[in-house]
């Protein structure tokens, strides 16, 4: 079983993602002129080696008709410690109604519409064109609840620019090209303090990436500005599958994405570590159960069929005795831990049970292909 697990330690941004999956691509070559033959107008994307801290590693450059996003923006303010090209131009999307580039690559604000039409018009596989229209529907309905406007009428500018949709596209064309059995990540540093965007200081994580990450594990630290962009938290969000520490796992390969900037702390990089389960055909799982003797069949589908839809593994019912001999049926399924709490949910919501009842059990599998 192939793995991928990203270090989000130092964040996340879409440029950083891009470069650290770069790393790990065997055709690399293949995937550049793929990416830059997909139909982004203007695309010239490259990658370079630099180094962050002692770290070497990737940096992922997106040049719109010659010119590069980050050339358009001031210099940081000084709490403000960013990644690079993908953080200066997503500050501004915060407030995106009032910037305007300053540089020759105008680009026009967007509504979710448009973007969509752009990108189903890419040439690139059916599933990547899918992955990046998902990725910005998650940024659309964080815009829209931030800013209190209708999904399909939120404006994108900065993170709707065509070197945005060049990164997005990018870790998609990655993730897909490696497709890992499963994607992995740490809990998502997201720093601290405030960062400096056109309206003045903006608190961390900003508003779009807060409602991005709702749900996910993270935390601060004494690192000071924004280490997870809005971009970069919609990724994670729709790929990585489960959070938590490193798994049991034997790597092949590690992939470093840098940052445009050094920061005093830390390296600024995002590290993706690619490798075979070590415990293939083996796993830890939670088999949950409840006993029911006042719900009619009909009512007991209905609750099997919202536990698969939280990510059960498997569900199942079993004809039971119970107390005053009266007949009953036991409920069960099979959860990984990052669905336990759904799955907990959807049994006191959907049945009449008052207790639910969870008993850790190893499993032993085949490994499956499609």
């Amino acid at each position: 079983m192939k793995i991928l697990y990203l270090d989000c330690s130092m964040g996340a941004a879409g440029d950083m993602l891009a470069a650290a999956l770069y790393e790990l691509c065997p055709d690399q070559a293949g995937f550049l002129q793929t990416l830059n033959s997909a139909g982004i107008p203007g695309l010239a994307a490259h990658a370079e080696r630099d180094g962050r801290g002692g770290v070497s590693g990737c940096r992922f450059r997106v040049h719109i008709d010659g010119a590069e996003e980050e050339a358009a923006v001031p210099e940081p303010g000084p709490e403000h410690h960013d990644h690079g090209p993908e953080h200066q131009h997503e500050h501004r999307h915060e407030h995106h109604h009032e910037h305007h580039h300053e540089h020759g690559h105008s680009h026009a604000h967007s509504t979710l519409t448009d973007i969509r039409t752009l990108i189903a018009g890419l040439r690139l596989p059916q599933q990547v064109k899918d992955d990046i229209a998902a990725v910005y529907g998650l940024i659309a309905e964080a815009e829209s609840a931030v800013h209190g406007e209708p999904v399909e009428q939120v404006h994108f500018h900065e993170v709707g620019a065509l070197d945005a949709v060049a990164d997005v596209a990018a870790v998609s064309l990655l993730i897909r090209t490696l497709a890992p059995d499963r994607v992995l990540a740490s809990p998502i540093h997201v720093g601290s303090g405030t960062v400096r965007c056109a309206h003045g200081l903006l608190p961390v994580p900003a508003p779009a990436t807060a409602r991005l990450l709702l749900g996910l594990p993270v935390y601060g630290g004494g690192i000071k500005g924004e280490l997870c962009t809005p971009t970069g938290a919609a990724l994670l969000r729709h790929f990585v599958t489960e959070f938590g520490p490193l798994p049991a796992f034997t790597p092949r390969a590690v992939g470093h994405g840098l940052g445009s900037r050094d920061i005093p702390e830390a390296p600024n990089c995002l590290r993706a570590l690619w490798g075979e389960d070590g415990t293939a055909g083996r796993e830890t799982v939670w088999e949950l159960s409840c006993n029911l003797d006042d719900m009619t069949g009909e009512e007991l589908g209905f609750a099997q069929e919202r536990l698969w839809e939280a990510g059960a593994l498997d569900v199942w019912t079993a004809a039971i005795g119970m107390k005053k001999n009266r007949p009953g049926v036991q409920l069960c399924c099979l959860a990984r831990d990052g669905e336990l709490d759904a799955i907990r949910q959807v049994f006191f919501r959907h049945t009449t049970t008052w207790g639910l009842r969870a008993k850790e059990c190893r499993r032993f599998l085949l490994e499956r292909r499609e």
